[in-house]
């Protein structure tokens, strides 16, 4: 009952708070115009949605702490504290970028920041070592120049995390989706008798109530859109439920596979065609998928599905079971990439890949 009540509260709030941050960005004239080939709307759409979705969780998450039974010996307040903090870092920064464009090399210092306030923070350090369906555990617990590695280690995640939450807010619904398919396999997982994680699981709630509350504005067609704070955001959340108070990184490495594996491709072609590995471009899957000839929605539903599909089969599986379905998802995310290259090449043989890679925003 009391999930079911965070849930309520954090949907009910994103709703009540997404049209009035949509009212804001319009007054402020903080909009995503499309002035570029790679922008796939047609007229100018209100940005600042992450800032509701920050602030739906924040406000939820605050009452839980005031009224919830939390724990503090299990996860201390400083967690917390982190959590929040480092959230409003990349809220901050991604109102200042949605209404300036700042430049690629300045906006890595908001992700780089709210990443370290996690690992100062604590969550995660306690990750000593992680599974190993070969054999023994995997050992984190030594230093590396007197820095534990285990922090560099989690700092390393979230940013990756929030990397590919970025990357992959390309159409109407799917960062913000997908992301919502992270924090319920994550909910699941943590009220498994194995985990049996009640605050991990009001939070991972609390997140997904707040991102079913603004996908009612943010799906095909969405009247705003996450922005630079937003996508980053959902990225950083979803990096912290995997991690805090014990690992759940191969469980996320699921959920996330298809995207994860996208950026990591796309950062590998960029470089190779001497583009900046952070400058945006018109190759990820979701556009491909787009060029052959799928609608946004049903874009956008395929990779929901994949989501889905390999996520909450992680809730049932071990540590082998996790590794061989994250096997089975590179196969499939290898043979998708090519699958659509054919395809779009045989439906437009004129044009080079180099030129589709360098269609820049």
């Amino acid at each position: 009952m009391s999930y079911f009540l965070f849930f309520t509260l954090s949907a009910i709030l994103a709703i009540i708070l997404t049209p009035l941050i949509k009212r804001l960005a319009i007054k402020a004239s903080i909009l995503d115009i499309p002035k570029s080939e790679r922008k796939i709307h047609k007229q100018p759409i209100p940005l600042l949605g992450g800032l509701a979705i920050y602030l739906a969780f924040l406000i939820s998450t605050l009452t839980y702490l005031q009224f919830g039974n939390v724990d503090f010996n299990v996860v201390p307040q400083k967690f917390f504290a982190g959590l929040i903090i480092g959230g409003l870092i990349l809220t901050i920064g991604g109102i200042i970028d949605d209404k300036y464009d700042l430049p690629p090399k300045i906006l890595w210092l908001f992700p780089a920041l709210a990443s370290l306030g996690v690992v100062f923070s604590g969550i995660g350090i306690g990750i000593k070592f992680i599974s190993n369906p070969f054999g023994n555990p995997v050992n984190l617990d030594f230093a590396v120049l007197g820095i534990p590695f285990s922090a560099i280690f989690i700092w390393l995640w979230m940013m990756g995390m929030i990397f590919t939450t970025k990357f992959l807010d390309g159409l109407d619904g799917l960062c913000s989706g997908i992301s919502l398919i992270g924090g319920l396999t994550l909910f699941f997982l943590s009220i498994t008798p194995k985990i049996n994680q009640p605050i991990t699981a009001t939070l991972a709630i609390i997140f997904v109530g707040t991102l079913a509350g603004y996908l009612i504005f943010a799906f095909y067609p969405a009247s705003i859109f996450l922005g630079e704070g937003g996508s980053t955001f959902l990225g950083f959340i979803l990096g912290t439920l995997s991690v805090i108070t014990g690992g759940k990184i191969a469980t996320a490495l699921l959920v996330m596979g298809i995207p994860i594996l996208d950026v990591a491709w796309s950062i590998t072609r960029r470089l190779w065609y001497g583009m900046s590995p952070f400058k945006a471009d018109k190759s990820h899957l979701h556009h491909r998928l787009l060029d052959i000839g799928f609608t946004q929605p049903q874009a956008v539903l395929i990779l929901y599905a994949i989501s889905a599909v390999f996520g909450f089969t992680a809730v049932f599986l071990q540590s082998f079971g996790k590794l061989v379905a994250l096997i089975i998802l590179f196969v499939l995310m290898i043979s998708l990439a090519l699958s659509l290259v054919i395809i779009y090449k045989r439906k437009h043989p004129h044009v080079p890949e180099n030129v589709l890679a360098n269609s820049k925003e």
